[in-house]
């Protein structure tokens, strides 16, 4: 292989519409350092992410399927591999990694996985988390570079799994997207008709099980015995929403409950927020509750995994346990009541964004990651590239400066 001047990375996840993962993808894409790298991003589904990658100009490949463990689409994935002559291969979630494992491999291109978020979880039938376990054991066995978005996702991962390894590198936010003291965003309380005197509760997610959505429908109920001059926004869609939108109208609360589709205006919709509420049974390192954080929201979140990295309670959010719908109720109305202190934790969770969750710092850790797959692997031809990082820094060397900026190796 002769010298290259940019390193080829395919950015591969299993679905194309925009969720905490794909968010992820889509700021890692922006923040690349595109005179060393390349990007190319494959997914199995078609949805908004791969709208928003065609627009930012980084090709773009979709291989439909409808299955998460895909052994037809095997060939097609190492053919385009070659075709685009790919250097380094990330993953994101256990799907990709399924689909992508073999071809990678065969090819030996360096492969590096991000988990999310674990497939297996403890609400799992025994049979079930037990396989969820092994494939996940598997997949890391495999991987020249795991990578977890938490500590607590990392320490989970070893748990289960003795033999599991990897770095931690938190998940992060565009501070130039998510900026609260911009003023040129839509007005979403004119458009919705949400008088600005009304605390504004925001649910902003893939509706899913994960996410608990009819905990949080339960939980308004709760709410609107005790004051009515509040409204819920539930934004997003998923298996089900058609459900959570019987139940809201079963609960009589269509005049206080406003439904609204995926949007891709959702600094927007963090800016009108009061309250963003995450009653999650489960999280890696949600990128909704950074987001709603980095635009000055209260947050209310359940007690799990990655979501106790960045909460602390009563400072900067306040915890729930997860299937509790009073306890989220009685949190929506303290922090309704009480402006002085919701203003206290919006502060605080910006200023803990900021010095934490960003970007920037995120993709940092993750280009010295690649670097270093690259090294390990003997792979030569990147003189250039690597040169550029800087000429005195060895690969290793520039991993581990990151250690003091939320990047664990």
């Amino acid at each position: 292989m002769g010298a290259k001047t940019k390193i080829k990375v395919l950015e591969a996840i299993y679905q194309g519409n925009i969720g905490g993962g794909e968010s992820h993808v889509l700021g890692l894409i922006d923040e690349l350092d595109r005179s060393r790298f390349e990007p190319v991003v494959l997914s199995f589904t078609k949805g908004q992410m791969l709208e928003k990658i065609r627009e930012k100009g980084v090709r773009n490949c979709v291989l439909p399927s409808t299955a998460s463990f895909d052994i037809k689409k095997w060939w097609r994935v190492r053919a385009l591999i070659k075709n685009e002559e790919i250097d380094l291969i990330h993953v994101h979630g256990t799907k990709a990694a399924l689909n992508l494992l073999w071809a990678a491999k065969s090819l030996r291109v360096p492969l590096i996985y991000t988990v999310h978020g674990w497939s297996f979880h403890d609400d799992q039938s025994p049979v079930k988390k037990r396989l969820r376990v092994l494939t996940e054991k598997f997949l890391t066995e495999r991987m020249d570079q795991n990578i977890s978005v938490s500590l607590s996702n990392q320490v989970r991962g070893k748990k289960q799994i003795r033999t599991f390894e990897s770095v931690v590198i938190n998940n992060g936010i565009d501070l130039r997207k998510f900026n609260p003291r911009r003023n040129d965003y839509a007005d979403i309380r004119h458009e919705l008709n949400i008088p600005s005197e009304v605390t504004l509760v925001s649910y902003i997610v893939r509706i899913t099980r994960q996410k608990n959505p009819f905990v949080m429908i339960k939980a308004f109920a709760k709410t609107l015995e005790k004051s009515r001059n509040i409204r819920l926004l539930v934004v997003g869609d998923g298996e089900l929403k058609e459900p959570v939108i019987r139940m809201a109208k079963e609960l009589l609360l269509q005049d206080h409950v406003i439904f609204q589709p995926f949007r891709e205006d959702i600094p927007a919709i963090l800016k009108a927020t009061d309250i963003y509420c995450l009653p999650s049974l489960w999280e890696g390192l949600s990128i909704g509750l950074l987001e709603a954080m980095a635009m000055g929201n209260a947050i209310i979140a359940s007690r799990v995994d990655g979501s106790k990295e960045i909460i602390q309670h009563g400072r900067n959010g306040i915890f729930i346990d997860p299937e509790q719908p009073e306890q989220l109720a009685n949190a929506i109305l303290l922090l309704h009541q009480d402006q002085a202190f919701r203003q206290q934790l919006q502060q605080a969770a910006i200023q803990t964004i900021e010095g934490r969750f960003n970007t920037t710092m995120m993709t940092r850790g993750m280009e010295a990651v690649y670097l270093n797959a690259l090294c390990k692997k003997g792979l030569d031809g990147f003189s250039i590239a690597v040169k550029k990082t800087n000429p005195s820094l060895r690969l290793d060397e520039g991993a581990n400066r990151h250690r003091n900026e939320g990047i664990i190796l």
